[in-house]
């Protein structure tokens, strides 16, 4: 069972579903599939705060991966309420 955290949203389960099964992904890419029904502009938005909690990673060039604790949280491993954000950016 995953476990999400307040600050989590609906679209940040499917951008990193996206992400694991395309390996990677800009914010066009992903608003453009046909499970995520948001604009880029809030993709990329959220992309950002995934990549502020480790679970994805900028690539460079707008391209997005998911990363270790992305996919562990995906398969109900990782409690995002344990989560800190990045305080870097």
């Amino acid at each position: 069972m995953r476990l999400p955290a307040e600050w989590f949203t609906q679209v940040d389960d499917r951008i990193l579903e996206y992400l694991q099964e395309h390996k990677s992904g800009s914010p066009t890419q992903m608003a453009k599939h046909e499970n995520i029904h948001f604009t880029r502009s809030y993709v990329h938005k959220r992309c950002k705060i995934l990549a502020d909690y480790g679970l994805i990673e900028d690539y460079g060039n707008g391209v997005y991966i998911i990363t270790d604790e992305g996919e562990a949280y995906l398969a109900g491993e990782l409690n995002l309420n344990e989560l800190e954000p990045d305080d870097e950016n």
